[in-house]
């Protein structure tokens, strides 16, 4: 039976090399260990080389909070609310709930996630986090401080944790990008049976931002990870960054809450009956 399966097995991977099947992917992701806890001013760039060794082709994914220490983006904990409000450009959602009110908004970076990013985990005690004022910003200078002190060609993913429209749970995204290729642009090809691709084009920012979460975890004080193997995606530092992955509002399809948008039809609605004035009666 053995002998069965082998030949079977065997008769699959020739077919496969036949028909032009594909090559399979391999790389890998792994965690950069001793960090210090980063205070404002402190060297991002340096302390990362001196924690790893790095070569063409890395891709660092670094967690966003350590980068707004760096730039001093801590307030204090009982200025949370004003440092919401003062950061949102517009509000999309709110839920009452018994501790308070979630606010889902849009914040200066273009980001639409639970109060604009202000975060009191993992920020020094008493204080909470803002998010880097310019994350593309952010990671360019990292990327290009990075490259300059190893010579070695890396790309820099900033990331940050945000929860999903439809789907419960948390997961790493993209918020930042200097010398990666933030998109798999796949429009125009064809997929593995010959069909065009005519709107394909994974965000492979996100998927390793995601992917690099899995490493880095939220209490194991590893806020650096490092992929190998996907050398394809590094380019230069003048590639789009990730302000490139916000959908333009006039594609946006869920621009506001649904609970929203019901009370500002009802209000439109409203505000029309009473400028048409009364129906005339018969």
């Amino acid at each position: 039976m053995a002998e069965f399966w082998q030949r079977r097995v065997r008769s699959c991977k020739d077919r496969r090399r036949s028909e032009g099947g594909g090559v399979t992917v391999r790389f890998s992701i792994e965690g950069v260990d001793g960090l210090p806890e980063i205070q404002q001013g402190d060297d991002l760039a340096a302390l990362i080389v001196g924690a790893a060794e790095l070569a063409d082709g890395d891709i660092l994914v670094v967690t966003s909070k350590i980068v707004s220490k760096s730039e001093g983006r801590a307030v204090q904990a009982h200025d949370r609310e004003a440092a919401i409000t003062a950061e949102t450009v517009r509000v999309v959602a709110t839920r009452e709930y018994e501790g308070g009110v979630t606010r889902i908004v849009e914040n200066r970076q273009g980001i639409i996630g639970a109060a604009a990013g202000v975060d009191a985990s993992n920020a020094p005690h008493g204080t909470v986090l803002l998010l880097p004022i310019d994350p593309d910003a952010s990671a360019r200078a990292l990327a290009t401080g990075i490259r300059a002190l190893t010579g070695a060609a890396v790309g820099v993913i900033l990331s940050d944790t945000l929860g999903r429209p439809w789907r419960e749970g948390q997961t790493d995204i993209a918020i930042g990008a200097a010398g990666v290729h933030v998109f798999d642009d796949l429009r125009g090809s064809a997929d593995a049976a010959g069909k065009p691709l005519a709107v394909t084009m994974p965000c492979v920012a996100d998927e390793l931002a995601g992917a690099a979460e899995l490493v880095k975890g939220k209490s194991s004080g590893v806020p650096v990870a490092i992929v190998r193997g996907l050398g394809r995606y590094v380019g230069e530092l003048d590639l789009p960054g990730a302000r490139s992955i916000q959908r333009p509002a006039e594609r946006d399809l869920f621009r506001i809450g649904a609970d929203e948008a019901y009370n500002e039809g009802y209000r439109d609605g409203f505000d029309e009956s009473q400028a048409e004035g009364p129906l005339a009666s018969e």
